[in-house]
C-alpha cells in the first residue's frame, strides 16, 4: 500500500508542477528525471515498516542510504573476506559517518595489498559516501580494481549500480546490473539480492515510462517494500 501512495504523490507532484505552476513543456523532462531518481532510491533502500528513531547525536556527516557495510559482507562468501585488521576499524568509522578517515583506512590496506578484493569494495563505497552519494574517479577506480580482480562477481557492480542510481543515471546502473547477473553463476554470493534490485528497478523504469506518455503508473509491477 505504501508503495502505490508513493508513486501517486510523485505523479500527483509532476501533474501541479505542470498544470498549476505553468512549468515549460521544454523542462518535463527534467522534472520526470528528478521524480524517477527519487522513485529509485526509495524503491531499493526504503525500510516503510521500521519504526521511526531520533536522529544520533555526534555525528560529522549523514548516515548512509543503506548499511553498506551489511551489505557487502551478504554479497560476499566468507572466503572471499578480507583479511586486514584495519578494514573492521574502517567498517566502525563508516557505520559512524567518519568517511574520509575510513577511506584512507582502506587506502592503505589496498596499498598494500592490491590484491585484496573486499578493500577495494569497501573503499570504493567509503569514497562514494564520503562524496555525499558522487561517483567519483577514485571511488569508480576502487570498484574497478575489484572487479577486475574477480570479473564475474556481483559486488563491485552492485555498488556501482547503486552510485549510478544515486546520481540518476538509472539505465546505465540498469546495464551494469543486468550484464552482471548474466555473467554470474546461478549460485554467485548475492544473485538473489542483485536480483531484487533489479527487478525493483525495472519497474520504476516502467512507472517513470508510463508517466513520460501521460498515463497512470503501473500497479502490477510495483515491488514489495517489505522484501529484502
Amino acid at each position: 500500500m505504501s508503495w502505490l501512495i508513493v508513486i501517486a504523490l510523485a505523479a500527483l507532484a509532476f501533474a501541479a508542477t505542470v498544470f498549476l505552476f505553468k512549468l515549460e513543456k521544454a523542462l518535463w523532462s527534467s522534472l520526470l528525471a528528478a521524480l524517477a531518481v527519487g522513485l529509485a532510491g526509495y524503491s531499493l533502500q526504503a525500510s516503510p515498516g521500521l519504526p521511526s528513531a531520533p536522529k544520533a547525536q555526534g555525528v560529522n556527516r549523514a548516515a548512509p542510504l543503506f548499511d553498506v557495510v551489511e551489505v557487502r559482507r551478504e554479497l560476499l562468501a566468507s572466503n572471499e573476506r578480507s583479511r586486514a585488521d584495519f578494514i573492521v576499524t574502517a567498517d566502525a568509522l563508516v557505520r559512524e559517518g567518519r568517511y574520509q578517515p575510513a577511506a584512507q583506512l582502506l587506502a592503505s590496506v589496498t596499498r598494500d595489498n592490491p590484491e585484496d578484493f573486499e578493500a577495494w569494495i569497501a573503499e570504493g563505497s567509503a569514497l562514494v559516501e564520503h562524496a555525499d552519494g558522487i561517483l567519483t574517479v577514485p571511488a569508480l577506480y576502487a570498484y574497478r580494481q575489484a572487479a577486475e580482480l574477480k570479473p564475474k562477481h556481483l559486488a563491485p557492480n552492485y555498488f556501482l549500480g547503486v552510485a549510478l542510481i544515486r546520481q540518476g543515471r538509472m539505465l546505465e546502473a540498469r546495464q551494469v546490473w543486468g550484464d552482471s547477473l548474466a555473467a554470474a553463476g546461478e549460485d554467485a554470493p548475492g544473485r538473489a539480492i542483485v536480483a531484487q534490485q533489479l527487478e525493483r528497478l525495472d519497474a520504476m523504469l516502467a512507472a517513470v515510462s508510463q508517466m513520460e506518455e501521460g498515463a497512470p503508473p503501473p500497479t502490477a509491477v510495483a515491488p514489495d517494500p517489505s522484501g529484502p
